[in-house]
C-alpha cells in the first residue's frame, strides 16, 4: 500500500517492488537464539518482505512499521479483528461524535500504563496526537485541521472546523500510538519539525503495547518481547516475535520446513496446493486496481471521448483479470473495498458486453483508435504484477476495436505521468490511507485522483453533488447511501473502471491461531496464539 501510498497521497501506499528490500533469508534466517521453532512454542518468527523505514509512531506510515506498531502502542480506539465497520474502545474507554461531526470526545480508561509501569494520562494523549499533527511527518495528514484539548484529567476533545464523521476509524491507526510524554520528551521528542526522538524510538519502547522493542534494523528483523506491564486483560501469548525480511518464494520454503510459523506475502498461485498441514487465510485486500482514461482533451481526444469510456468499461473481461488475481481475490463493484462502510454489492459490478462495446465505439465517432495504457513495470501488489493485468485488457480491448499500445515504465517514471495527468490510459492501484470512505472521495472531479485522469472541477456536476453529500453526512446509515449514490454515479459517468480486490494470502503453521488479516496494519501480532 513505499511511504505508504505511492498511488495515492503523493506518496503514501503499501508495496511490494519485486526484489526491493528482499534479504533472501535461508534456514534460520536470524540468530539461533531468536529465530528457530524450538524455542517451546513462546516464540513466533513472521517472515515478510520489509516495507520499513522506522519505529516512531509520528513518523511511521509504511506496512511493516504499522505491525511493528500497532503491536507497542496502544491507540485510544481500534478495530476487532477485521471488523473495520466500527471503531471500539482501547485507551478510550468510551467516544462520542456530535451530531454536526465536528467534535469527538474520548474518555480515557483508568488503570492503562506504559511500559514502564506509569499511568497513560491526558497529557500524553494531547502530546502525541498534537506531535503527529505538528511535526510535519508522513502520518501528519490524519489530523489536518483537528485541534486536540485536555477538556479534564480523563477526556480528550478533537474539533475539526468541517464535518469529520471519518475521525473515528483514523484514530486506530498505529501512527497515532501515545507516548509516554516524559521519556520521549527526556530523548528528544517535541510537537514541532525539531523533533530529534527517532533514533530513541527505533531502539526502545515510550508506549503501552503488549510488547515492546527488543532490536529493530530495517533490513532484516524486528525482534519484539513481551510487555511484562501490559495493562490489558488478554496479555500476550509469545514470549517474543521474530519479524524478518524475507523475499516470498523463501517465504513459502521457511513456513513449509517450520523456520517460521507465518508468510505474508505469497501469491495466490504460491500459497495454491500448499502442503504440510499449514494453515491459508484468503481473503480480498483492501487495494483496488483501477483503469483511468484521461478525460483532458489536451492529453487525448481519443480517452476524453464518454463514449470511447464506455466502450473501455464494457469492453473488458473481469472474470478474466480474476483469473490472473488468483485465490481470494475478488471483482471489485466500486473504488471502495469491499469490507468497508458503502461499498457497492456484488450485483452491481460491471459486466462484459463486447457487442455493447462495439456499439459505444461506434456512437463515439472515433475509428480505429489506439491509445497508450501506462503502468508501472516493476511493482508488485501481493504478489500480482501489473504486465499481465495490461496484456489482458490489451487482448480484451482488441476485440472491441480499440489498439492498447503497453508503456511500461519504472515506478518513479510512471507516477511522474500518473501524479501530473499525463496518462491516456493508466492502470494503477489505491489502498486505504485509512478504513472510511471518506478516502475515497478523491476521485470525484477535481479532487486529486480526479485531476490525475484530467476530470476537472465542474466536469461532472453530478458525481461532484454527491460526493460532497457524502463528505457531509454524519450517520452511519445515512452514509453508507451516500456514499453508495456516490459509486454508483462515478461507475455511470467517471472515467475510472475498479477492476479487482487482489487477494490477501496469510499462511500459517497449524498451531497458530487468531489470525486475521487487517486493511490498515495487516496483522495483529498480539492477537495471535497457539492451540
Amino acid at each position: 500500500m513505499t511511504t505508504r501510498s505511492w498511488p495515492v497521497r503523493a506518496g503514501l501506499l503499501p508495496v511490494v517492488l519485486t526484489g526491493a528490500l528482499a534479504l533472501a533469508a535461508c534456514s534460520g534466517g536470524g540468530s539461533s537464539s531468536s529465530t528457530p521453532s524450538g524455542a517451546a512454542g513462546k516464540t513466533l518468527v513472521i517472515d515478510t518482505s520489509f516495507d520499513l523505514k522506522t519505529a516512531d509512531p509520528g513518523r511511521t506510515y509504511e506496512p511493516t512499521g504499522l505491525i511493528v506498531d500497532k503491536a507497542t502502542y496502544d491507540t485510544l480506539l481500534t478495530f476487532e479483528g477485521s471488523d473495520v465497520t466500527k471503531p471500539v474502545p482501547s485507551l478510550a474507554e468510551s467516544y462520542e461524535l456530535s451530531s454536526d461531526g465536528k467534535t469527538l470526545t474520548l474518555k480515557l480508561r483508568q488503570g492503562a500504563t506504559f511500559a514502564d509501569g506509569s499511568p497513560v494520562t491526558a497529557d500524553d494523549v494531547v502530546f502525541s496526537l498534537t506531535r503527529v499533527r505538528d511535526m510535519k511527518g508522513t502520518p501528519s495528514f490524519l489530523l489536518d485541521g483537528v485541534e486536540i484539548a485536555k477538556t479534564d484529567e480523563s477526556t480528550i476533545t478533537l474539533t475539526s472546523k468541517t464535518p469529520n464523521p471519518a475521525l473515528p476509524y483514523i484514530l486506530p491507526n498505529p501512527a497515532l500510538g501515545i507516548l509516554n510524554s516524559k521519556v520521549a520528551k527526556e530523548n528528544g521528542a517535541t510537537n514541532d519539525p525539531n523533533d530529534k526522538a527517532e533514533q530513541y524510538l527505533n531502539s526502545a519502547s515510550a508506549g503501552s503495547g503488549p510488547y515492546t522493542i527488543e532490536s529493530f534494523n530495517v533490513s532484516s528483523q524486528v525482534v519484539l518481547k513481551a510487555n511484562a506491564q501490559y495493562w490489558g486483560a488478554k496479555k500476550p501469548y509469545y514470549d517474543k516475535v521474530v519479524i524478518r525480511n524475507v523475499e516470498s518464494a523463501t517465504q513459502k520454503l521457511n513456513v513449509q520446513r517450520g523456520d517460521s510459523q507465518v508468510a505474508l506475502n505469497l501469491s495466490g498461485d504460491q500459497v495454491t496446493g500448499i502442503s504440510g498441514g499449514l494453515q491459508v487465510k484468503r481473503t480480498a485486500s483492501a487495494y483496488v486496481f483501477f483503469l483511468l482514461a484521461n478525460q483532458d482533451s489536451g492529453v487525448s481526444k481519443v480517452t476524453s471521448n464518454p463514449k470511447f469510456v464506455e466502450a473501455v468499461r464494457k469492453g473488458i473481461d473481469y472474470p478474466g483479470l480474476l483469473e490472473l488475481a488468483g485465490e481470494g481475490s475478488t471483482q471489485a463493484s466500486g473504488i471502495i473495498p469491499s469490507m468497508f462502510l458503502g461499498a457497492l454489492p456484488p450485483d452491481q459490478a460491471a459486466k462484459r458486453d463486447v457487442e455493447g462495446a462495439k456499439a459505444a465505439l461506434a456512437e463515439s465517432g472515433v475509428s480505429d483508435p489506439t491509445v497508450k495504457l501506462e503502468f508501472p513495470s516493476e511493482l508488485t501488489v501481493n504478489g500480482l504484477s501489473f504486465q499481465p493485468l495490461a496484456e489482458r485488457i490489451q487482448a480484451n480491448l482488441k476485440e472491441v476495436g480499440i489498439t492498447v499500445e503497453l508503456t511500461p515504465a519504472p515506478v518513479t517514471t510512471a507516477l511522474d505521468n500518473y501524479r501530473n495527468g499525463k496518462e491516456e490510459l493508466g492502470l494503477w492501484y489505491w489502498g486505504p490511507d485509512f478504513p472510511d470512505p471518506s478516502n475515497y472521495l478523491s476521485f470525484a472531479p477535481g479532487k486529486l485522483v480526479g485531476l490525475r485522469s484530467g476530470w476537472k472541477a465542474g466536469a461532472d456536476k453530478d458525481v461532484e453533488a454527491a460526493a460532497d453529500k457524502a463528505g457531509a453526512t454524519v450517520t452511519d446509515d445515512d452514509r453508507k447511501q451516500a456514499y453508495t449514490d456516490f459509486q454508483q454515479k462515478l461507475n455511470a459517468t467517471g472515467p475510472f473502471m475498479p477492476l479487482i480486490q487482489p487477494g490477501q494470502n496469510i499462511v500459517t503453521a497449524a498451531s497458530v491461531t487468531g489470525v486475521e488479516y487487517h486493511p490498515v496494519w495487516t496483522i495483529d501480532v498480539a492477537g495471535l496464539g497457539a492451540k
